[in-house]
């Protein structure tokens, strides 16, 4: 975003991100106009004035207030805010797994609001990885057979040496085999995050992904999510609890009250955890430029 485009109150990158700049962040006056979105030309996900409402009148609950956002392709971007911030409901309507009230949301050009549910199904199948805090593998199945099972329900065969590489990098060669039942939890994960990757898609969701594991385990799984943006130029999208977690990615968004409230370049652990921690104040309400 160029510097013209910002609001009074801004967190510049070119200078350390510090506790006063979350102090002036959460000292932002409501009813100052938000400033533009950060277009990004090469974006793999946009979404705009995106809004979700939960019931009608009195007991009506807006978990989303007209987001807008970029993703870049090729980056790794993390979502936090407190409980009930919206973070979940974001991520779920760029998946296409559930529906805004209002907005417009794309994934690699192609409008997500105008699909017919078949047509999204697709979409999901061919342009979309997931990995989850659960990690939902088939226990009937192999590690290999859960890792191929995407493109074995699309049809397709999976490019061998592509499949060779993900094994590689997870590790997972001499476990291929097992059953999930026969694996570690982090074992687990790895083979959920290959499962992922397989199909080559535009854009990997990760919703707790370490959620369910131990610190050393969970290291090694975002350590790989890392590489895949790394050396395989993979795009993903990360909402976590965990300011540690989110030090991996490139960018943080944070959500409060269904609305961004802050959008930051790489973050450490600290400057996370305070921004979090101020975010559970009364004053954080408008969107800040980076």
């Amino acid at each position: 975003m160029n510097p013209t485009q910002q609001t009074q109150v801004r967190v510049t990158t070119d200078l350390p991100f510090t506790t006063d700049d979350i102090g002036l962040v959460l000292a932002a006056a409501d009813g100052r106009p938000a400033p533009r979105p950060r277009d990004v030309d090469d974006a793999v996900v946009r979404a705009r004035r995106v809004t979700k409402r939960y019931g009608k009148g009195d007991v009506a609950v807006d978990a989303l207030r007209g987001a807008t956002v970029d993703f870049e392709r090729g980056r790794f971007t993390a979502i936090m805010g407190p409980s009930g911030s919206g973070k979940s409901t974001l991520m779920h309507i760029l998946a296409g797994l559930d529906q805004p009230t209002s907005g417009s949301v794309q994934i690699d050009g192609v409008e997500l609001t105008r699909l017919k549910e078949r047509d999204l199904t697709r979409l999901r199948r061919d342009k979309v990885g997931f990995i989850f805090q659960s990690f939902n593998l088939l226990p009937m199945l192999s590690a290999s057979e859960n890792l191929t099972l995407p493109l074995t329900i699309a049809g397709r065969k999976p490019d061998r040496r592509w499949y060779g590489a993900l094994v590689d990098r997870v590790g997972l060669g001499d476990r291929l085999a097992h059953r999930p039942s026969e694996l570690s939890g982090g074992q687990q994960q790895r083979v959920a995050v290959a499962r992922a990757l397989v199909s080559k898609p535009a854009v990997l969701f990760a919703d707790e992904p370490t959620g369910n594991l131990d610190s050393r385990t969970g290291h090694e799984v975002l350590s790989l999510l890392r590489r895949s943006v790394d050396e395989f130029g993979q795009t993903i999208v990360m909402v976590t609890h965990d300011p540690g977690a989110a030090t991996v990615a490139d960018r943080v968004l944070f959500l409060k009250d269904g609305e961004i409230v802050l959008d930051h370049d790489r973050m450490g652990r600290d400057e996370i955890f305070d921004t979090i921690k101020g975010l559970e104040g009364p004053n954080a309400h408008r969107e800040v430029a980076r």
